[in-house]
């Protein structure tokens, strides 16, 4: 894995992730509560050096990325996923092709 990076940027990044999940309310949801309460109880303050902190830096940045791949797994699927039997025309149409006219109008 690449190197983690900053651990707000991180935690910024997955809050966004959070939100794209969970919507409007996404505040409300026992991650959201979850996430900020252990960033709030690992961080480093004047008086303590918190030894886990790398740790849970690479749990969040390794839930980021899950989240981040299922969301774009979701939409990947939502595109490509076949819809069933497609008419002659939209299938020309798709890669770019016209159908011939038919003689007298018929197409």
């Amino acid at each position: 894995m690449a190197a983690l990076g900053a651990p707000l940027r991180t935690l910024r990044a997955l809050l966004r992730e959070l939100r794209h999940a969970a919507g409007r309310s996404y505040r409300d949801s026992p991650a959201y509560r979850h996430v900020v309460a252990a960033f709030r109880a690992h961080r480093v303050t004047s008086e303590k050096l918190c030894r886990a902190q790398q740790e849970l830096h690479f749990q969040a940045a390794t839930y980021l990325c899950l989240l981040r791949s299922v969301r774009e797994h979701e939409a990947l699927h939502r595109e490509y996923h076949g819809r069933g039997e497609r008419s002659p025309q939209e299938v020309a149409g798709m890669v770019g092709f016209r159908l011939p006219q038919q003689p007298g109008g018929k197409g």
